[in-house]
């Protein structure tokens, strides 16, 4: 049996390592459906597969954890002036919707953060958020389910 923190890192390591090589070598790269990765997936990834039974690493919470806070994160950007009160103001509401809406996903919370100190605007939920999330959760199934025959995703609700 090896070591899970090793199992844990070699699953977050290949993930990330795919995402990355889709936005930076692959023929992707450079075009609108180019970006697949923000620094919170590497959050997700220590969720997903190191704590792969926990609430906050299902399906559910990662997708829309992520694609709710960064659509507040837009939100703020396209609407409000760029500040330290706008910023605290959009990972307060953004905190509380996921609570709320109980899709809670902690490396979600700093969505907000990138998305509007970036500038970015709606077509960043698609590409690098929701399809981004995506991948995530299927290198989880692939890795957690088929490989290491655990059990994942616990629930899909």
């Amino acid at each position: 049996i090896c070591w899970p923190p090793l199992l844990a890192g070699v699953g977050a390591g290949i993930t990330i390592t795919i995402l990355g090589y889709i936005t930076y070598e692959s023929f992707l790269s450079g075009t609108d459906y180019g970006l697949w990765l923000i620094a919170s997936f590497g959050s997700t990834v220590v969720v997903v597969f190191g704590y792969p039974k926990n609430e906050f690493a299902q399906p559910k919470n990662i997708f829309f954890g992520h694609l709710l806070t960064s659509f507040v994160g837009i939100i703020f950007v396209t609407f409000f002036e760029i500040s330290f009160i706008s910023i605290g103001l959009a990972v307060g509401i953004a905190t509380m919707l996921m609570i709320a809406l109980k899709v809670t996903h902690p490396p979600a919370g700093g969505n907000p953060i990138v998305v509007m100190i970036g500038g970015v605007s709606f077509p960043f939920l698609i590409f690098p958020i929701m399809v981004g999330a995506v991948a995530i959760i299927i290198g989880g199934i692939i890795y957690n389910s088929l490989i290491l025959k655990r059990k994942y995703p616990i629930t899909w609700k």
